[in-house]
């Protein structure tokens, strides 16, 4: 087996590896070229202790060669496109990579980053909160009982099944009747933790009778559909719905409900019931591998609560962005409109993309690892595994790991690769093309060509013999 297999073995399994042990490591300080990482450093230590530190560095002319075929396909339609090194930082190739551009969905590594550094382990919380009739006692009856929304679209009115942690309707309803509540005279859904309009500048109208995001709203189930596992369209006011979905669940939990509507809770009002989803950072890496718009935008808005801004489009925004930059992520020519990248107005760089990975790579901000384990695996999982499956985009096939990004004129990709050499690769390339099946094949191309890249400088010469390119 020749030394460039050997360092590649493996270079997804390592990586994995190196994650959930604990292994990686800050690169040496930057020199020349590099990109800002947003990470401190240590000398003399490697990015992922499982990969071979003395493995060769790519050569940014044999990058720029190795990629010059498939970038320059005309179905691109002229990518930006940025690589760097993981361990130095060296920039490996820059093709307008500090031009804002639309990044699509690869703007989800953005809130993510900052969902994962303001609170990883905390969960969402949906509480039931009640009102006896004037006079009552706690639980008499007659009185209201609200369904107050935490921000959490993975709430389901699916009674069982499914991922386990998820918080249930059926398991709240269940709560009530504990508390002793048997009827109550109204039920109303409270959605007033998030705030401003629920569809962002730059949405296409169609993005929710398509099923592509439902209504941002604080109080959804379901991910604003219809029904727990439905398809399609997504309602159009996930407020309604949900409390609907919970009269039922209360109704059969054998507890009389009157009337249903929407309403802010009474602050005299007391709990009665509480639900929480998995943690954000199981969270973050569902929105990651599926590119769930829902959870992007509803973890935007925690975000803004979390930093005193308003929870809405332009707080998200604004929280993403001044928290990614306290990480020292470079953050000049991104301009956005959501978190979740379906606006065609929003704008970033293909090297902020970029630094965002790197800070994830280093073990200054363990937290962030998840943005790593949760980037779907090529022709393996999420949004990636139906892709990858051609002669031409077999050397990606189970190596690269990217987010994806797609709107009706943007193809994106942004990840890391293990190359050829054994060295650790992030990339981002962001096509202003068509959205066409080929645009995402070609994409593919490129990344795979960089797999597969042993892209190692040209040997030196011996005394009296000419230089040959490898």
């Amino acid at each position: 087996m020749s030394a460039a297999p050997v360092a590649r073995l493996g270079g997804l399994t390592a990586l994995a590896g190196a994650l959930f042990a604990g292994s990686l490591a800050p690169s040496p300080g930057p020199g020349p070229g590099t990109v800002p990482g947003g990470v401190a450093t240590r000398p003399g230590s490697a990015v992922l202790a499982s990969l071979d530190p003395a493995a060769p560095a790519a050569s940014p002319a044999a990058v720029a060669a190795r990629l010059a075929a498939t970038l320059g396909d005309p179905i691109l339609a002229g990518p930006a496109a940025f690589v760097v090194d993981a361990t130095t930082g060296q920039v490996l190739l820059d093709q307008r990579g500090h031009a804002p551009a639309t990044p699509a969905s690869t703007l989800k590594t953005a809130v993510a980053t900052a969902a994962l550094v303001t609170f990883p382990d905390d969960r969402l919380r949906t509480t039931a909160v009640y009102s006896p009739p004037p006079g009552g006692t706690a639980t008499a009856p007659g009185g209201t009982l609200w369904l107050v929304g935490g921000g959490d679209p993975t709430l389901t009115a699916a009674p069982r099944g499914g991922y386990p942690a998820l918080a249930r309707l059926a398991d709240l309803a269940a709560q009530v009747r504990a508390a002793g509540i048997r009827s109550v005279a109204r039920v109303l859904g409270d959605a007033s933790l998030f705030v401003g309009p629920d569809r962002a500048p730059g949405w296409r109208d169609n993005y929710v009778t398509d099923g592509d995001v439902a209504p941002v709203s604080a109080l959804e189930v379901d991910a604003g559909r219809s029904a727990p596992g439905a398809a399609g369209p997504r309602v159009p006011a996930p407020p309604a719905t949900a409390t609907v979905a919970f009269a039922g669940a209360l109704t059969a939990a054998g507890i009389q409900v009157g009337s249903v509507g929407l309403g802010r809770a009474e602050a005299s009002a007391h709990q009665v019931g509480a639900v929480e989803s998995p943690p954000v950072r199981v969270l973050v890496e569902k929105m990651l591998s599926e590119s769930d718009n829902d959870l992007a935008e509803s973890l935007g808005r925690l975000v803004a609560r979390r930093r005193g801004l308003p929870a809405s489009f332009a707080g998200a925004a604004r929280a993403v962005t001044e928290t990614v930059a306290g990480l020292g992520v470079p953050t000049a020519g991104m301009t956005i409109h959501d978190v979740s990248g379906l606006s065609a107005d929003d704008l970033i760089p293909p090297a902020t993309l970029v630094a965002l990975l790197r800070a994830a790579v280093t073990p200054v901000r363990p937290e962030l690892r998840t943005l790593l384990t949760g980037l779907p695996v090529a022709g393996f999982s999420g949004t990636l595994g139906d892709r990858y499956g051609t002669v031409d985009t077999a050397a990606g096939a189970g190596e690269v790991r990217a987010k994806t990004g797609t709107l009706r004129n943007v193809s994106s990709l942004a990840g890391q690769v293990v190359d050829a050499d054994g060295r650790l690769l992030l990339f981002a390339f962001l096509s202003p093309a068509e959205e066409v099946a080929g645009t995402k094949a070609a994409l593919d191309r490129v990344a795979s060509a960089l797999a597969g890249c042993g892209c190692r400088p040209p040997a030196a010469p011996t005394a009296g013999q000419p230089s040959t390119a490898r």
